[in-house]
């Protein structure tokens, strides 16, 4: 009989993809057959200007080479002109829908990982809240919480708790600063114990996690990229802006590993101080474009160019609205997140719940 889980959150860029597909990785190293599905999805894309496709379940598809449809693995997708069809009264028997999805997902797998919606809200317009579909396709479930503060984590785990009902199976605290780690594990976890949420695990925050890659900011800036485009897979970990003299600017740039630079595309002394320390990209704003010598460089460098014609304070705006907000979709951030989940994740906990070996 095939085993579900149903990882859920409380607010959207919770980790909760992430987690899936740790996961995911983690049963199949363990020998076990597996499946995946996003019953209700939101984060849909346009295709050509018709196909709707859920990222999140087209990555997963080909990154574990499953066999399954992608209509399957995302049977409802939630984007504007269906939220229209809804709002107008023409409905569907939407739970039918997964319902019949999840048949053929779950068919020779031993586990299927179900995974929620960015809320606990998410779904309530065609009646496929998280409550309601773990219920319909019986699965247990998992509540990921992004640490904010104490009281936060705390008022939300018990929420969950209270929405969910018995079939919780715990909560992963993510993304907790080192400095609060001891506490939250030490009070705030056997706090909501008493509550009845066993905590599967306190996720430390971890910079890789949080980092875009340089296509990522490529396509979030409209910019263009001038060279190095074999590296645009890299990953940003921090940004720094270059708007001062020449004399600090190495010491600035030492400051911070792994971060997009940006500046304007006549600061050559600028990019040439930042293209000598740990630097992932150069954003040259104002559309303007670099020397020939630092393009030279920087191709030597192995560190892409991206040109924008937006100003600089407006590129920060950009880059701080989807900063640790961008998909889950990189080998290295898979990587680092399978020696988190082995180190502070309770899979006997997690494997006794679902009846697992």
């Amino acid at each position: 009989m095939t085993k579900n889980i149903y990882v859920t959150s409380t607010q959207a860029y919770s980790g909760k993809s992430a987690l899936c597909v740790g996961l995911l990785r983690r049963f199949q190293r363990d020998g076990y057959t597996v499946g995946y599905m996003k019953p209700v999805s939101t984060s849909t894309r346009v295709v050509c200007g018709e196909h709707v496709m859920d990222e999140d379940s087209h990555y997963v598809k080909f990154s574990f080479n499953l066999p399954d449809a992608l209509e399957d693995m995302a049977p409802v997708l939630l984007h504007d002109r269906q939220v229209a069809e809804v709002l107008e009264g023409r409905e569907q028997d939407y739970a039918a829908r997964v319902k019949v999805a999840y048949e053929n997902i779950a068919r020779g797998r031993d586990i299927v990982v179900l995974e929620g919606g960015g809320s606990l809200r998410e779904g309530w317009i065609v009646n496929l809240a998280p409550p309601h579909v773990a219920e319909l396709l019986n699965a247990p479930e998992i509540i990921v919480v992004p640490y904010d503060h104490d009281l936060q984590v705390v008022d939300d785990l018990i929420t969950a708790r209270v929405r969910l009902g018995d079939t919780l199976i715990g909560g992963v605290v993510n993304s907790v600063p080192g400095h609060r780690l001891d506490f939250v594990r030490q009070k705030v976890a056997p706090f909501v114990e008493k509550h009845q949420v066993p905590i599967l695990a306190v996720l430390p925050k971890e910079p890789v996690l949080l980092s875009v890659s340089v296509a990522e900011l490529r396509d979030g800036l409209c910019g263009e990229v001038l060279c190095a485009h074999h590296r645009l897979e890299e990953l940003v970990e921090n940004v720094m802006v270059g708007a001062m003299s020449v004399d600090n600017a190495l010491t600035y740039f030492r400051r911070k590993p792994n971060k997009a630079v940006i500046t304007g595309g006549d600061r050559t002394d600028i990019m040439l101080a930042a293209l000598e320390t740990s630097t992932k990209c150069l954003i040259l704003t104002g559309n303007l474009r670099p020397s020939p010598l630092i393009l030279g460089r920087a191709e030597e460098k192995g560190v892409p160019i991206i040109i924008t014609y937006h100003d600089t304070y407006t590129v920060v705006e950009m880059i701080e609205s989807f900063f640790g907000k961008t998909r889950f979709h990189q080998q290295h951030k898979v990587e680092r997140l399978d020696a988190l989940l082995e180190q502070h994740f309770d899979f006997p906990m997690l494997y006794k719940a679902l009846g697992l070996r």
